[in-house]
């Protein structure tokens, strides 16, 4: 069990951070809730400090770099520095992705049928956006940290990667790309701060269990969506994954067990990427 250290957690307003968050406080560390909506992270630090933990809440936007600047000057106030870095801030935009799968000639004339939107028609702002808070959203904490964790004498860093790192999923095109780089840069990263001692691992967890999932996929007990039942499909423990189902990695990469390692990226996915399709 690791105690009496700091982690920063981004992202830890949402499903899967903030059971993360609640994990690490659980097990006695100081943990700062990072996200840009702070009723989502006061929700969290409400049942860290309600069990008895130690949590700080401070809103910011991890792609601009004065922010995170600030932050990191707040936790070396408050706690001396970071030891371990969850960087969990990330995500998608509906409006960069198109409706269809494959190219359609009819979107290069707006002939496409009312409702449907191909590449083309996709907001390139959107697109940028999904680039910028999933690729320097994690780049920027991870090297104002790193700074810390090197005064500290080492440290250890946990990104979030995705399904989409090995193979992109159809219309996710901003998504993928981003993820894609995620674990390139967890690797490059890796090895770029291993003479400071710090470690730098990813997560991919395959298809997990939120709001947003359910409405875009369902649930195993109340009725699949057709792309839900596609996931499912191709998993072959027959579910989505829960929050929960991280702790035990989260856990690892972060303890002394998982000390000689660093730069790979872990898939929680229940199976996913061992079926092909056929």
């Amino acid at each position: 069990m690791i105690q009496k250290k700091t982690a920063v957690v981004t992202g830890a307003g949402g499903t899967l951070c903030s059971a993360i968050a609640m994990e690490l406080a659980k097990q006695g560390m100081n943990v700062v809730l990072v996200g840009r909506t702070e009723e989502k992270l006061v929700t969290v630090y409400d049942k860290i400090t309600a069990a008895g933990g130690v949590a700080l809440v401070y809103p910011c936007d991890v792609t601009d770099g004065e922010s995170v600047k600030a932050l990191a000057q707040e936790v070396e106030s408050r706690f001396g520095g970071c030891d371990f870095l969850i960087n969990g801030a990330g995500g998608n935009n509906i409006k960069a992705m198109p409706t269809i799968t494959k190219y359609d000639a009819r979107e290069l004339t707006g002939g496409l049928p009312e409702g449907q939107k191909g590449l083309y028609d996709i907001d390139m702002d959107a697109f940028r956006s999904v680039l910028d808070i999933n690729i320097m959203g994690t780049v920027l904490p991870t090297m104002e940290f790193a700074k810390q964790m090197v005064k500290k004498g080492g440290g250890s860093v946990i990104n979030f990667a995705s399904m989409n790192s090995y193979c992109p999923l159809t219309r996710c095109f901003a998504y993928a790309m981003s993820k894609a780089a995620i674990s390139n840069l967890t690797q490059s990263f890796a090895a770029y701060y291993a003479p400071a001692n710090i470690r730098i691992n990813a997560i991919a967890p395959g298809f997990m269990v939120n709001e947003r999932s359910k409405n875009y996929l369902g649930t195993v007990e109340d009725g699949l969506t057709a792309r839900g039942q596609s996931v499912i499909n191709h998993t072959p423990m027959g579910r989505f994954g829960q929050a929960n189902d991280l702790l035990g990695c989260v856990n690892w990469l972060l303890g002394d067990g998982a000390g000689f390692v660093t730069g790979i990226t872990v898939p929680v996915d229940g199976g996913f990427l061992t079926l092909g399709g056929v």
